[in-house]
């Protein structure tokens, strides 16, 4: 059995989820001094880390499936499986570099960039939820959850950012 097939679009929403979670940590993290990053450096930062993490991803699962043959098949399938931890920083560099072409600051840009991810982590919570056919309750919580953890990257970022 492949234990990287975890139910299809549950595993992909989870992959969302991290990626924006991780999306939101890389811009809260990228100006903790106060001195706002430039915004094409904040585009390139944020995909190459999602890159990055994806292939940590493929690479973990590929290890941890044991006596399993290493194929081309299996490294495609953990690939494409886990393609949406890297997806997930798209949302926030485009929104960077959108906002820095409308001649925004780069701190206001930084700040477009993080909204976007932590956006897009309710979201995709959100969607996984109703996807799995949660009920109305739990995908409130779902939501508020995800929530709550970008927010609190967002406070972390402005009590680090203060002093």
């Amino acid at each position: 059995m492949d234990t990287h097939d975890t139910g299809g679009e549950r595993a992909e929403y989870a992959g969302a989820v991290y990626g924006s979670l991780l999306a939101a940590s890389v811009v809260a993290g990228s100006a903790v001094d106060g001195t706002p990053v430039y915004a094409g450096d904040l585009v390139v930062v944020l995909i190459c880390t999602g890159v990055v993490f994806w292939l940590a991803h493929v690479y973990a699962w590929v290890v941890s499936s044991g006596t399993q043959p290493l194929t081309w098949q299996r490294l495609r399938t953990a690939a494409r499986h886990d393609w949406p931890v890297a997806q997930a920083s798209f949302p926030p560099a485009v929104a960077a570099a959108f906002a820095s072409s409308l001649g925004l600051s780069d701190r206001a840009s930084t700040w477009v960039a993080l909204v976007v991810a932590v956006a897009s982590q309710a979201a995709w919570a959100v969607a996984a939820a109703v996807t799995a056919q949660a009920s109305p309750r739990v995908v409130a919580l779902s939501g508020a959850a995800n929530l709550a953890l970008g927010l609190a990257i967002i406070a972390l970022k402005v009590l680090v950012g203060s002093h």
